[in-house]
């Protein structure tokens, strides 16, 4: 129960990390003198950072234990936090931000692997739960962000204040995040030699995940733009689009792994795509303001598990004989996922400038429906391998 309890902190950390200086941005901005182009191309630094460390962190996760890397990264991301907040200028700023996307692509990784180790002593699906500790994190970061703001705090007050907080919760927690440092590793189920990149079913949960990247950062970077510029809402009122489709996404997580034990992962990932798809048209197609906040609600129940979902089937396709394994498969999946943060802002940027955020929001809609034949393709995949180890045994 302790590890449950500690992985399920470690999600909720990283998500008020990302919540605490994501909120702050306006504020950044003003602080180093950018325009919107300029402090676009520095918040590039993050998904850079990220992407680069996903793709390393299996290994890096396979030598030290999941544990270590998550103590280690947390402590990185706290102290890019007070750097982010200190940045007097852009260059500086962008150097914050890639350190902290790294830091958060580290620990990414680091506490899905925590994740599936609890699922395998747990012998159910739970990983949908530990994201919606990150989601609930996110909102609390997002709201003690506005706190700080409401009373004056700058954002190195504010972000040194939140990084003390992550550290001194990490250090009441970190023992009791399983995965410590492997003495010896198994044969793996699957033939030896077969890196994630040569595994089929690897690039299929990579799809899943890609797509759902995509359809929830769209849905959270342009839902309130949408809103305003398409639907006549106020600001304020704008914002509840993005609120509520966080808030549906956090509650849907909590029941996911009910759903997921009742239904099976591949139904689950159907129905959530079907969902989702059908919320952003509802959303884009008909020029209604209480149909655009419903819309995205379905959206953010519709997306809530195919994220975690895919992560959990990648650790089980890696799983050994001794019951580790799975480093290398997460890292694998979650880099491409991070291509679906790094490159879906500026495709559907552009999509909404060419022609409206309605018509972005239905290739956001396409997309999230490509979940469903990508997740139906890896099952079918999964069950080719098991039949091909059962042959050759």
């Amino acid at each position: 129960m302790r590890d449950r309890i500690a992985v399920f902190t470690v999600f909720a950390l990283n998500g008020l990390a990302l919540g605490s200086w994501a909120s702050r941005t306006p504020a950044l901005a003003a602080q180093v003198h950018a325009s919107p182009g300029v402090f676009g191309l520095a918040l590039l630094g993050a998904s850079v950072g990220m992407l680069a460390a996903a793709s390393v962190s299996g290994r890096l996760i396979e030598r030290a234990g999941a544990r270590a890397v998550v103590a280690g990264s947390t402590a990185l991301a706290a102290v890019s936090l007070v750097l982010v907040g200190l940045a007097p200028n852009v260059p500086l700023l962008a150097g914050a931000l890639l350190v902290i996307g790294v830091s958060v692509g580290m620990l990414d990784v680091a506490m899905n692997v925590a994740a599936v180790a609890v699922e395998r002593r747990l012998r159910k699906p739970v990983m949908a739960v530990f994201h919606a500790g990150f989601s609930f994190g996110a909102l609390a970061g997002s709201l003690a962000a506005g706190l700080a703001a409401g009373h004056g705090w700058s954002p190195a007050r504010h972000l040194g204040v939140a990084a003390v907080v992550a550290v001194a919760v990490l250090l009441v927690v970190v023992r009791a995040v399983p995965g410590s440092r492997p003495e010896h590793a198994e044969t793996p189920a699957v033939p030896p030699g077969r890196a994630p990149i040569r595994r089929p079913v690897l690039w299929l949960l990579a799809a899943v995940a890609l797509c759902s990247a995509i359809a929830e950062g769209a849905s959270s970077d342009w839902s309130a733009l949408l809103m305003t510029a398409e639907r006549g809402v106020g600001q304020g009122a704008a914002a509840l689009a993005f609120a509520g489709f966080q808030l549906v996404m956090a509650l849907t997580r909590l029941a996911a792994p009910w759903a997921q034990r009742r239904f099976g992962p591949t139904r689950c990932l159907a129905a959530g795509a079907t969902l989702a798809a059908a919320g952003l048209v509802a959303a884009a197609a008909i020029p209604v303001a209480a149909v655009g906040f419903a819309g995205f609600a379905l959206a953010g129940a519709g997306l809530a598990a195919s994220f975690p979902m895919a992560l959990g089937l990648a650790g089980d396709a890696g799983k050994r004989g001794d019951g580790s394994g799975g480093e290398r498969e997460l890292g694998f999946v979650t880099a491409i996922a991070y291509t679906g943060f790094l490159a879906g802002p500026p495709i559907i940027g552009g999509i909404a400038q060419v022609t409206d955020y309605s018509v972005a929001f239905v290739f956001v809609a396409v997309v999230a429906a490509l979940i469903l034949p990508a997740a139906v393709a890896a099952r079918r995949s999964r069950r080719r391998e098991e039949a091909d180890a059962m042959v050759g045994r």
